[in-house]
């Protein structure tokens, strides 16, 4: 899958929601096609490039520029670097554009190869087109490369390189293209000072691997995530992650090593294969409990750690009422009729592979999210219908937190393609407790295609602020760019759908502010979970957002 893909979820949203007719514009998409037919055929060839820089293979490089090439050297000077924030540091590059001075192939790619030769190794290395436009005769394509390289520089530091050039290419036939002319406009490197993380999770003990995605048999785009807690109640963090095949369970050995022991606590496998773990205290007897979501039925195991003296999880789902079908993705607990027993949260999603989201722009039929109200003794009842949350917007995460300081938790939901991520607020109605859906008028109403949602206090100023995890695009952002050149209203909600990440603070009466074009911007790619951490121990909230989708056997299949 390429990101051909979201261009399509683009432009299909964008006629579904009727957006052009409604304000009058003249789009001829049969043109915009053309020239992204031809834009996507550049990108991709970039792609070669990019795997050519990647291996500093001077011949392969070579071949993508015309021998009349003329144009400024490439950057290969390094400026003085300057300390920026802990453990971080950062240098410009001498750039030439200001003064080229004719400059032909062979200058050109010997100062490519300088820039190169920075590095020791290269991890990563991608140009993309950032915008671009075509010449009436389809002969010629200029526009904008943003580009990155990420590596070990010559002190054997990680540095992490980012950068503009204004081009001018020309196909070739066979999807194959030279480059005429590249500019380098803007460029700069972060350097990291420190070794902050090792991988070492084999040594420690885990040995989790699921097959390569083309390698399985059809189960949807699914992955299994982990949840920690200290299941034994030995002091120690324990961790436990389900499967395709059969669940992980690693118990803590105290020494900084693990255990892997899901077969002898009744783990190993389960009844449904396991979406997401969530661990709770339900029966609150005081040891921790846990919940599996699951494309099918729900289920809880109990941890017969109290009274029996021994790890062991017995499966309760039928008993305890949570046996429900549903095409679960995530859970969160919280207590939120305040009667001291945790309940749970699903959220739900729907058949990717066999069903589209409708409409792609604000998808409304995903499938019901479920609430689980915990009835005290060892029952629960689901109750989104009457709670008033049950989002059936292809749901993928949920958390709770309490936002406006009134003693009761309210909710969050972030909902893919752009279906609305949303804030339920925890009142009263007619006397009894009920969720009413009020992310609109608070500021919350977030139309990017959400995948994750954390809370934090980032400006610590005392209330929880918001983080909703989103995907952004380059391709994305270049069509609508092309589509919207002004920022009318429609046009700014449909670049939310590849804008990234938001941040949302609170200021203190209930109210939020979208924060993210000064904060961040958080573009993070095709990003899932994730939310704040004081990375570097500032007394600041940082955040962290893993990404990436499925990868095949070349760049194309990112």
């Amino acid at each position: 899958m390429n990101k051909t893909l979201f261009i399509a979820f683009i432009l299909a949203g964008c006629l579904r929601c009727s957006l052009f007719q409604e304000e009058g514009q003249k789009i001829d998409f049969s043109q915009l096609g053309a020239v992204e037919e031809l834009t996507e055929s550049l990108a991709n060839h970039l792609l070669e490039l990019s795997v050519a820089a990647r291996q500093k293979d001077q011949a392969a490089i070579a071949d993508f520029f015309t021998a009349s090439l003329s144009s400024p050297p490439f950057p290969s000077t390094p400026q003085d670097e300057k300390p920026t924030l802990k453990w971080l540091s950062e240098h410009g590059w001498q750039l030439e554009s200001a003064n080229p001075g004719p400059t032909d192939r062979q200058e050109f790619l010997e100062s490519f190869y300088a820039f190169l030769n920075h590095f020791q190794s290269i991890e990563d290395a991608r140009f993309k087109v950032k915008s671009s436009s075509v010449t009436g005769d389809g002969k010629t394509v200029t526009g904008v490369l943003k580009f990155f390289v990420v590596g070990r520089n010559r002190e054997g530091r990680r540095e992490w390189v980012q950068g503009l050039t204004d081009f001018q290419a020309h196909p070739q036939g066979d999807e194959k293209w030279q480059i005429a002319a590249l500019t380098v406009t803007e460029i700069g490197s972060q350097i990291a000072g420190e070794e902050l993380f090792d991988e070492v999770g084999g040594p420690l003990g885990f040995t989790a691997s699921d097959p390569p995605f083309v390698n399985r048999q059809k189960s949807g785009y699914l992955y299994h995530g982990a949840s920690v807690a200290d299941l034994n109640n030995d002091g120690f963090l324990d961790l436990f992650s389900p499967g395709i095949d059969r669940n992980f369970l690693y118990l803590n050995r105290g020494d900084g090593t693990f255990e892997e022991a899901a077969a002898r606590a009744g783990l190993e496998v389960t009844p449904e294969v396991g979406t997401s773990a969530l661990f709770l205290d339900y029966d609150k007897d005081g040891d921790v409990d846990l919940f599996l979501a699951a494309v099918g039925k729900q289920m809880l195991f109990q941890n017969r750690l109290v009274p029996d003296g021994n790890l062991h999880f017995l499966d309760v789902s039928e008993q305890a009422g949570i046996s429900v079908p549903s095409y679960g993705f995530s859970s969160a607990a919280a207590d939120v009729n305040r009667d001291g027993w945790p309940d749970i949260y699903l959220t739900s999603y729907n058949k990717f592979d066999e069903i589209r989201p409708e409409p792609f722009v604000g998808a409304l039929n995903g499938t019901p999210n479920l609430l689980f109200i915990n009835q005290g003794n060892g029952r629960f009842s689901e109750a989104a219908a009457e709670w008033g949350v049950n989002d059936a917007r292809w749901s993928y995460a949920a958390a709770f937190a309490d936002l406006d300081d009134d003693g009761d938790l309210d909710l969050y939901v972030a909902n893919d393609f752009a279906g609305g991520s949303r804030l339920y607020w925890n009142q009263l109605v007619q006397g009894e407790e009920r969720f009413i859906e009020a992310a609109p008028e608070q500021g919350a109403l977030d139309m990017g295609c959400g995948m994750g949602v954390s809370f934090g206090d980032y400006d610590n100023d005392g209330d929880l602020d918001l983080h909703v995890t989103n995907m952004s695009s380059i391709a994305g952002n270049r069509i609508l760019d092309r589509l919207f050149p002004d920022e009318s209203a429609d046009g700014i909600f449909l670049k939310k759908t590849a804008a990234g990440n938001s941040l949302y603070e609170n200021l203190g009466n209930g109210k939020f502010r979208d924060r993210s074009a000064e904060a961040g911007p958080f573009v993070a790619g095709w990003a899932w979970g994730g939310g704040f951490i004081d990375f570097d121990n500032d007394g600041y909230e940082d955040l962290y957002t893993p990404n990436g989708f499925l990868s095949g056997k070349t760049m194309k299949d990112t």
